[in-house]
């Protein structure tokens, strides 16, 4: 009984719109460089996670329900952790929708660890903090990490970005100790 209506609570989640579709008004923006998308990140808690339905709902930092729908693969990973953990949503806002580049849950490892969860090879580029912000311009060179489609890595610099193998991005996210899954990464 608690599983459907578990579903079910899922599924008016979609309806609702607290679907991906729809951020909390304060979730935390880095702007890139001029024509680059706004990244955005959700802090909070996992609520469920389900399996059925690819999808995940979350209580944020506010105290708002949000719901996620991901690949399979992507869900495979995250069915393990506890209603309770928590998790921040990184996402950029593309064409109207947004767009998820990771699940993170921090504090599940003593590193951080980017587990890459989409159907094709990826690269983590990192770099360093700036006076305190990612994503400025630095003397220090741009590390770069492949991890193929299911492969994982260790990444020490301060901040991050996702890129297609090949291209390039500018690492402005926040690293931190816990294990990222990344679902979608963009130039």
């Amino acid at each position: 009984m608690a599983r459907s209506l578990g579903r079910t609570a899922f599924a008016l989640a979609l309806l609702a719109g607290a679907w991906a579709v729809t951020a909390p008004p304060d979730a935390h923006a880095q702007a890139g460089p001029p024509g680059d998308a706004v990244h955005k990140s959700v802090r909070g808690r996992l609520e469920s996670v389900d399996t059925q339905l690819n999808g995940i709902i979350m209580t944020t930092d506010e105290g708002k329900r949000v719901a996620w729908q991901f690949s399979a693969a992507v869900i495979a990973r995250l069915s393990p952790f506890k209603a309770g953990a928590p998790m921040i949503v990184i996402y950029r806002e593309r064409g109207g929708g947004k767009a998820v580049t990771a699940i993170a849950f921090p504090g599940t490892a003593d590193r951080p660890v980017y587990v890459n969860t989409s159907e094709e090879r990826v690269q983590i580029v990192g770099g360093p903090l700036v006076n305190g912000v990612c994503g400025q311009p630095s003397e220090v060179p741009l590390s770069t990490t492949t991890i193929p489609s299911g492969g994982q890595a260790v990444v020490a610099d301060a901040c991050w970005c996702c890129a297609p193998a090949g291209e390039a991005c500018i690492p402005g996210n926040k690293t931190g100790n816990g294990q990222a899954f990344l679902a979608r990464c963009f130039k």
